[in-house]
C-alpha cells in the first residue's frame, strides 16, 4: 500500500475533516455519511485520517487485530504472543459483496482438504479497531446495510450458520459515501449514521488550483510532500490523542443538555438519537479544542453535522435541511 495523502493537506472540505476527527476522538458517534460529487476527496480523507492516527498494537497473525493474546478469539487458534505496531486499518466494502464475505463463513477449502470445520473471517474481522469504508453506500443492498449498522452499534459480529457459532469483536468506525443523484438512503438508515456531511467541488478558481497543485506535488514526490506536512500532521494527531484522554472529563451543564433537547424538539427529530449524537459531537469538539466545559458554541458548530439528516419532511417548508437546522440554531441558541 502506498503512502496516504496527508490529512492536513486536504484543501477545504472543513466540515468533512471535522466530522472525521470527531469520530476519531469518540467512535461511539456512529460513523460518518458523506454525500456529494465524485472526486471531492471522500476516500482520500478516510485513508489520510487513518494514516494520521497513532499506530495500534496488534497480535501478529490475529485475524481481528487483537491488542493482546487474551483478546484473540478461541477459534483463531493463535499461538503467537508477539505484538507489532500497525497502521489503523481501512477496509473497503465493495458493491455486490455477499453476506458471507462481510461476516465470514465456513472455510470450504479446509473442510474439503482436512475434514475440519473452521471459520473464514470476513471484512468485519479485518476492520476491527479501524475503519470500514463503503463507497456509494446508497447503492448497497439494504440487508447488507442493516447488518453493518447493527454490528457497528453492538461492536460484535455473530455468525450462526453452517454448523458454526462464532463471535468476535467488530468495533469500527463506519464511513459511507455516495452521490444523492444516484439514489437516496432510506430515512431509518440515514438516522443510524452519527454525522452527515454534504460536500461539493471547490467553487473558486484559487481553491481548485490549490487542489491540483498539491495533488501533483504529492504524486511527483510523495516523501518530500509528506515531510512538508509532517509538523501539521503531528499537531493534529497530538490534539486527537489529548482529546481522547480528556473526553470523559468534559463538563456538561444542565443548561446545555436542555439546549440539545430544545433544538431537537424544534426540528421535530424523532427519538433521542439526535440529542445523544449532538451531545457527543459537541463534547468531542470541546475536547479537541481543549475546553473544559461543553457550551453553546460547540453545539452550534456540530448541529448541522448531527441533525440535518434527522428531520421530518415538511411539505410547507421548501428550505433544505441545512438551512432548517441553521434557522433552528439561531432561534434556540441565540
Amino acid at each position: 500500500m502506498g503512502r496516504a495523502f496527508p490529512f492536513s493537506a486536504i484543501v477545504g472540505q472543513e466540515q468533512m475533516k471535522l466530522a472525521m476527527i470527531l469520530t476519531a476522538i469518540d467512535p461511539r458517534l456512529g460513523g460518518v455519511l458523506v454525500f456529494g460529487d465524485r472526486g471531492t476527496g471522500k476516500s482520500t480523507a478516510v485513508r489520510a485520517l487513518a494514516a494520521l492516527l497513532p499506530r495500534i498494537t496488534v497480535v501478529r497473525g490475529c485475524p481481528v487485530n487483537a491488542a493482546s493474546p487474551a483478546d484473540c478469539p478461541p477459534w483463531a487458534k493463535i499461538c503467537c504472543t508477539e505484538t507489532e505496531e500497525r497502521q489503523t486499518p481501512v477496509v473497503d466494502l465493495p458493491l455486490g459483496v455477499t453476506e458471507d464475505r462481510v461476516t465470514g463463513a465456513l472455510d470450504i477449502e479446509r473442510a474439503l482438504t482436512q475434514g475440519e470445520k473452521a471459520f473464514q473471517p470476513g471484512l468485519l474481522a479485518q476492520a476491527n479497531r479501524g475503519y470500514l469504508y463503503i463507497d456509494e453506500v446508497n447503492l448497497l443492498e439494504d440487508h447488507i446495510v442493516d447488518l453493518l449498522l447493527d454490528v457497528a452499534q453492538s461492536g460484535e459480529n455473530v455468525v450462526e450458520r453452517d454448523g458454526l457459532s462464532i463471535r468476535h469483536p467488530a468495533r469500527f468506525v463506519l464511513i459511507g459515501s455516495g452521490n444523492p443523484e444516484e439514489g437516496e438512503l432510506r430515512p431509518q438508515l440515514l438516522d443510524r449514521f452519527g454525522l452527515l456531511v454534504e460536500v461539493g467541488s471547490p467553487d473558486s478558481i484559487d481553491e481548485r488550483v490549490e487542489v491540483v497543485e498539491r495533488r501533483e506535488a504529492f504524486e511527483t514526490n510523495p516523501e518530500k510532500f509528506a515531510k512538508k506536512w509532517e509538523k501539521r500532521e503531528r499537531e493534529v494527531r497530538d490534539r486527537i490523542i489529548a482529546a481522547r484522554e480528556q473526553l470523559g472529563a468534559i463538563r456538561k451543564p444542565k443548561a446545555v443538555l436542555r439546549d440539545c433537547a430544545a433544538l431537537c424538539m424544534k426540528l421535530g427529530s424523532d427519538g433521542l438519537r439526535g440529542e445523544l449524537t449532538l451531545l457527543r459531537a459537541g463534547r468531542a469538539l470541546a475536547a479537541y479544542q481543549n475546553a473544559k466545559t461543553l457550551n453553546r458554541d460547540h453545539l452550534r458548530a456540530v448541529a448541522g453535522l448531527a441533525l440535518s439528516h434527522r428531520l421530518r419532511r415538511d411539505p410547507m417548508d421548501e428550505a433544505g435541511s441545512t438551512a432548517r437546522v441553521s434557522r433552528a440554531v439561531e432561534e434556540v441558541l441565540r
